[in-house]
């Protein structure tokens, strides 16, 4: 969005179900989605490495933890429920919302080992951004510790561009952040849009599951 002439404030987005094809974005609540996350994540430790908080040790634990998100009112929390067997299998948030400016950014993606590297945790990032930008945002972020290569990755693959690092940007569990970050504008949306749906749709896929094309090369492609 380049003429801003009338540009106002974006709404707040509201916590509702963002609904997919292999996955559905519910509104975090402990209640209900609290004991399958916990048993997603069991013994899954190496998820919670580049996360600024440690890794909950039993479900009391998890539970607590899932309900201070739930309070919060700065950040639209949702779980990843994956439409194969209805199964809540991870979480991540709205955050870093200004809707003065139109940004937003998909953070503290929590994938279990059962929702990594499937159709539903790809299509989740896909319903965030379309969520944002149907309300009108003009920019969606996604920052990551410098470390952390397959979060750098994943960014790219999903069509976020490089911008650069904020260096000694945190103090995270007593070690240095450098900060990797990317972004898609509200221009460069309907290029993404396309290549997300282009890899989501059922053709993509063989019979063993497999993809034909990856989302990168489609990403790339002019």
């Amino acid at each position: 969005m380049n003429d801003l002439t009338n540009w106002t404030p974006r709404p707040f987005p509201p916590r509702k179900v963002l609904e997919g094809q292999y996955c559905r974005l519910e509104p975090l609540d402990v209640t209900n989605h609290g004991a399958d996350i916990a048993a997603a994540f069991a013994g899954a430790h190496s998820v919670w490495d580049y996360l600024p908080v440690e890794g909950p040790k039993d479900r009391a634990a998890y539970e607590v933890f899932l309900g201070s998100m739930v309070s919060r009112t700065d950040i639209v929390p949702f779980t990843v429920v994956d439409k194969a067997d209805g199964k809540a299998k991870g979480h991540l948030w709205l955050m870093e919302i200004r809707p003065a400016h139109g940004v937003f950014e998909v953070g503290f993606i929590t994938y279990s080992p059962s929702l990594q590297r499937t159709r539903a945790a790809t299509e989740a990032i896909y319903l965030c951004g379309a969520y944002g930008f149907e309300l009108g945002y003009r920019r969606f972020e996604w920052k990551c510790n410098n470390r952390n290569e397959p979060s750098k990755r994943a960014a790219q693959r999903y069509g976020f561009k490089y911008e650069g690092l904020f260096r000694q940007h945190q103090v995270v569990k007593g070690q240095n952040r450098d900060t990797a970050w990317f972004s898609i504008l509200d221009t460069e949306w309907p290029a993404c849009k396309a290549a997300f749906q282009c890899w989501l749709d059922p053709a993509n896929f063989d019979k063993d599951g497999r993809q034909k094309t990856s989302l990168a090369a489609l990403n790339a492609a002019p």
